[in-house]
Formats: C-alpha cells, sequence, structure tokens
C-alpha cells in the first residue's frame, strides 16, 4: 500500500520501500556538494524529470563515499512568487527544486536526509524555504499513470501546509513530463539555458531549428506536447530560524489521498514501472 511505502528513484524509474524501514544513520553523512555538475548528473540520472533547476545550494547524501541522494535548493522562476509564499522582508529564501533519493536508501532517509539538509541551508545564511507535491494524476500516450503526491515527507517534518497554487495550463510531452513556463520562457527570450530546451525539444521528436526562430519554435512545442489543465500544486514552507515559525502565514489541514483510489493506482504505476515526480 502506498500509504504505508516510500517513494524511490532509479534511472528515473520509481520504486517503494516500506514505511518505517529504520536508516542506520552510522552508514551516511551528508555534505554540501560544491559544483553543479556532480549534483547535476546524479539528477538527470534519476529523477522523472530528467532535468535540473537553477541551484543556489545542493546537498548529498553519501553512503561509503556513494552518491545516494541529492537535495536541491533553487531559484524559482519568479521571485515575486517566492517572496509571496515567505513573506519575511530581509529573509534568505528558496525553493526545494529537486529532492530524490536513490531506491537502496532505507525508508526513514527522506526525512533524516532533510533534516541534514536543513541545517547546512541554515548554517549558508537560508532562513526560510517553499516546497511544491503535485497531487494530479495523469496518463501518458501509452496509458501509465503519474500517481502524485500530496507531500507526505513534509507533513512528516513538520511543515506548514499553506494551500494549492493557482490553476495553470500545463504542457507535458508524451512521456508525462512538463516542459515548465520557465523552460517556454528560456525559449522565447534565447536566455541562458536555451539550448537545453532545445535538446528536450529534440528529444521528443522536434524537427531541426530552421528558418524563422519563433516560427519554428511555435511549431516545435506544438508537434512535441499537449496541454493539461493543472488545478494547482500544494504548497508547504519551513521555518529555517525557529523565530521565523510563529511569522509564517497561518496553515490548514494536511492534504491526504483517498486511500482506496491511491492504493489502485499505486498497483498500476508499480506494474507499469511509471516515471514520476517526487519533487
Amino acid at each position: 500500500m502506498i500509504t504505508t511505502s516510500c517513494q524511490r528513484w532509479r534511472g528515473r524509474r520509481a520504486s517503494y520501500r516500506p514505511a518505517g524501514e529504520p536508516i542506520r544513520t552510522r552508514d551516511y553523512e551528508v555534505a554540501l556538494i560544491a559544483q553543479d555538475t556532480v549534483a547535476r548528473s546524479f539528477v538527470v540520472a534519476h529523477h522523472y524529470s530528467g532535468s535540473y533547476v537553477a541551484a543556489r545550494l545542493r546537498t548529498g547524501l553519501y553512503r561509503g563515499g556513494e552518491l545516494v541522494g541529492v537535495a536541491v535548493l533553487s531559484q524559482p522562476a519568479s521571485q515575486a512568487a517566492l517572496h509571496a509564499a515567505l513573506p519575511f522582508p530581509s529573509a534568505k529564501r528558496a525553493e526545494l527544486g529537486r529532492f530524490v533519493l536513490r531506491d537502496d536508501v532505507a525508508a526513514n532517509g527522506e526525512s533524516w536526509f532533510l533534516a541534514r539538509t536543513w541545517e547546512l541551508a541554515r548554517s549558508q545564511g537560508f532562513e526560510a524555504i517553499v516546497s511544491h507535491a503535485d497531487p494530479e494524476p495523469r496518463a501518458t500516450d501509452d496509458g501509465l499513470v503519474f500517481p502524485g503526491h500530496v507531500g507526505t515527507i513534509y507533513q512528516a517534518t513538520n511543515a506548514r501546509y499553506v494551500g494549492r497554487t493557482p490553476r495553470r495550463t500545463w504542457r507535458l510531452f508524451d512521456d508525462g513530463t512538463v516542459l515548465s513556463a520557465r523552460n517556454l520562457s528560456k525559449l522565447r527570450k534565447r536566455e541562458r539555458g536555451w539550448n537545453y530546451v532545445v535538446e528536450m525539444l529534440l528529444q521528443h521528436g522536434a524537427p531541426s531549428p530552421s528558418g524563422d526562430w519563433d516560427a519554428w519554435r511555435r511549431r516545435a512545442v506544438l508537434a512535441t506536447t499537449r496541454t493539461m489543465r493543472h488545478s494547482g500544486t500544494h504548497r508547504y514552507l519551513f521555518a529555517l530560524e525557529p523565530g521565523l515559525r510563529k511569522h509564517l502565514p497561518d496553515g490548514f489541514a494536511y492534504p491526504k489521498f483517498d486511500v482506496g483510489s491511491r492504493n489502485a493506482v499505486h498497483v498500476a504505476a508499480t506494474r507499469t514501472q511509471m516515471r514520476f515526480s517526487w519533487t
């Protein structure tokens, strides 16, 4: 049952470990990752999206010197949205843009790794973090299912739940992954990272760029993606400085999945080894 299991990753495919499975902390250590290269390689190899974020701080979970988990604090596309979510005039804020553990890490490794990440982030001056959980199930062209998630790990670590982000329209590739609004903006304006977006489109079957740039961009996006009306992700807030917690916006009761329908989706996803998102 998904309600008593913890999601894990390997090669962009999901699996589960039984909840409550203890982690032998003496076998692990958590450290800052100085350069993007190491973190990016791990995230791209194992995270369902195969994509990275604009990192501001990276931490790694190591076992015997081997990297088995990565957390990335990132700069979201909208600085205004970040400030609106964390309304502290002088606080150093970030988003938990990626959080991924390999499938051979025990279930309780999630909360232990996240707690160590917050300690390191605080040592680097970060005071408040926002994270999101995508609850929307969706299917690929092959009929595979993305179950979605409600942010159980954030609930287990006492995050403040402040509701859902606004509804919006997403563009999805045929494997169910998202072509983000930020990447669409990079492509349109040819901002830093736009070459990576072109590669994404080409990998999903877009024709090689030619002729008028804007015309090609529109054709490529329409040819490789479809639209999905999304009802908003769940938003969670963390105050790393204890004194800030009392200034967080008022919270709501934690969202929960319907157990019956969630378990049915889990069985379908496990059978098909569906790739799907943790954050």
